[in-house]
């Protein structure tokens, strides 16, 4: 039994040191891979990313392209609760706070910080409002409404475009992002 597992072990140990021996290795343990994934995923598995649609894309006109998705209502209206501010107007009202940049840093804060989600507050807190890019309003504020919940609004200020995302909690909107475009 000792002469077979030595004779065994000589062969096995010089054909693994070649390359031929190497490659040959190799290949049996990725077909043992793809052997065992075949067998736990079973021979009709499909992939998870189809490569054709299952319904032909209808398009409605031939001149404009359609990207599938239907919406109910093209342009949802706001939902802002009575007696609350409208998404507008707390942009607006946030926009005159974040640009009055000569007030100290904890003025400042607390004075976004009624319109702003306490997500945007907490990463505003730290802020020097010296650094805000802009200084004053130049135009009125365009609204963009995502969902009832979600809009966004851009408001032109002196050196670009301010833009500010709004969400509603309970039909009172807040802003949860800022950003700022230059011109």
């Amino acid at each position: 039994m000792r002469a077979v597992q030595r004779v065994i072990a000589l062969l096995v140990g010089g054909v693994l040191r070649s390359r031929l021996g190497a490659a040959v290795a190799l290949a049996v343990v990725v077909l043992g891979i793809v052997g065992a994934a075949r067998l736990v995923t079973g021979p009709d598995s499909r992939p998870a990313v189809v490569t054709q649609p299952q319904r032909p894309i209808d398009t409605p006109s031939a001149t404009e392209a359609d990207d599938g998705l239907t919406v109910d209502d093209p342009s949802p209206t706001p939902r802002t609760s009575p007696g609350a501010e409208r998404p507008e107007a707390v942009a607006r009202a946030f926009a005159t706070a974040w640009l009055d940049r000569n007030q100290p840093a904890q003025r400042w804060l607390a004075a976004l910080t009624p319109r702003a989600t306490p997500d945007l507050a907490e990463r505003l807190s730290g802020v020097d409002p010296a650094g805000v890019p802009a200084r004053r309003l130049t135009g009125d504020p365009v609204l963009t409404t995502r969902t009832a919940d979600l809009t966004e609004v851009t408001l032109p200020v002196d050196t670009g475009t301010l833009r500010l995302q709004l969400v509603s909690g309970h039909g009172e909107w807040r802003v949860a992002e800022v950003d700022w475009e230059r011109s």
